[in-house]
């Protein structure tokens, strides 16, 4: 598997969902779900794997995917343990997004890119810098395109839909027009 491809496996084998004695969800969870938790801020998109493969297919459109993956990456860096695991995945990350010869290299400023010499002492908030910059790129651009994007504007219909069945619909306006004439 690629390192993209280990990240995006990653990411989205999620734990399970926490519940209370009788099997429903936590009270500590919001009540917010899907579609309109993503409105309310970037963060809570990131959280929610659904949210993420929805935002990186728009991202995908936009020739920009590499900002989402890049901030996974540092996401699962910062949980990495032993020196020689953060070092192959600095490297990786190094590689993969900072390069000057990165396959998907993240648009950053100059001045704050890593030199390969960092990468032989590596600690979990080494990329929080670039991770930070990406991040408000995301936030001050591509995610108010993708809360009017196509792909945002479906998934949230067909979520409705499934809410609120037209079947449901219509028993409820049978029952209003029948108990109202």
């Amino acid at each position: 598997l690629s390192f993209l491809n280990m990240l995006s496996f990653s990411f989205f084998f999620s734990p399970p969902e926490i519940n209370d004695g009788e099997g429903h969800p936590s009270s500590s969870h919001q009540t917010l779900k899907g579609t309109s938790k993503w409105a309310t801020s970037l963060e809570n998109l990131l959280e929610d794997p659904e949210g993420v493969k929805r935002f990186r297919e728009f991202l995908k459109k936009e020739f920009s995917e590499e900002n989402v993956l890049f901030w996974l990456a540092c996401e699962e860096f910062k949980k990495t343990q032993g020196k020689k695991q953060m070092q192959e995945k600095a490297k990786e990350i190094y590689m993969t997004f900072l390069s000057s010869k990165a396959s998907s290299q993240v648009n950053v400023e100059g001045q704050s890119r890593l030199s390969e010499t960092i990468l032989e002492t590596p600690h979990p908030l080494m990329f929080q810098k670039l991770q930070d910059q990406i991040f408000n790129l995301m936030k001050y651009d591509s995610y108010s395109r993708f809360l009017k994007s196509d792909i945002f504007l479906n998934h949230k219909k067909s979520e409705e839909q499934e809410e609120n069945p037209p079947e449901a619909q219509t028993a409820a306006k049978r029952a209003s027009r029948i108990y109202n004439t």
